[in-house]
Parts: structure tokens; C-alpha cells; sequence
């Protein structure tokens, strides 16, 4: 049985190829969950360009209490949304990578419809 990272590697490269071929030209909004931290951005796959991006790192998120937790996951959510809105997207597809639609993950999703992105 192959490794455990090698399987994750096959199931991230899996989805990307699945929503490429799916999707066609629509933006995706990639999500990178750490132990610490929350990462999501925007990426037009065609000019490989990254849109807008968020993080929990940001100067935004300074009075949090945690910043990783599901409360600054939704914030991140709105604020790519916000970003990306200002750039001109509002339709994009939902790149989880390798990860459950669960926690974290999930609350970024959430954050970013309610920012106004649609998936």
C-alpha cells in the first residue's frame, strides 16, 4: 500500500484535474489548511495569475482571539470574496484539494458565499 502523503498527493492532483475539466475558464478559489493558519486565493488557471488572496495572517485578523479556529476561517472567506469582487470575479469553483468539505474548510466556503462569490 503506497504512503499515506503519497496517496494525499494522488487525491489533491485528482480533484484539480477533475474540476479543470468540469469548470472550464471560471476562477477557483483554492483552500490551504495548516495546524495554524487558513490560506485561500483565487487563481485564473488560464493567464496563471493569482486574483485576490486572504490569509489568517493578515493585519485583519490582529483582535482575534485564535486564527484558527471557524470564526477567522469564515472571516477569510469574506475577505477573498471582498477581494475578489473588487477584481472583477463573482463566479468561482470550490478547490479544496485533498480535504473533506468539513471544519474549516466548510466555514471558508460559507464565508465566501456569504461575501458574494458564487460556486
Amino acid at each position: 500500500m503506497k504512503d499515506k502523503w503519497i496517496r494525499y498527493e494522488y487525491r489533491k492532483e485528482r480533484t484539480r484535474r477533475i474540476l479543470q475539466e468540469s469548470v472550464g475558464d471560471r476562477p477557483r478559489l483554492s483552500v490551504h489548511r495548516s495546524l495554524r493558519y487558513i490560506y485561500a486565493q483565487v487563481i485564473d488557471d488560464r493567464s496563471g495569475k493569482t486574483v485576490a488572496s486572504a490569509t489568517s495572517l493578515s493585519k485583519e485578523f490582529k483582535g482575534l482571539k485564535s486564527r484558527k479556529n471557524l470564526e477567522a476561517a469564515k472571516r477569510v472567506g469574506e475577505l477573498v470574496a471582498k477581494k475578489a469582487r473588487e477584481a472583477g470575479v463573482s463566479r468561482v469553483a470550490f478547490d479544496r484539494g485533498a480535504r473533506v468539505y468539513h471544519g474549516r474548510i466548510r466555514a471558508v466556503a460559507e464565508g465566501a458565499r456569504a461575501g458574494g462569490l458564487e460556486f
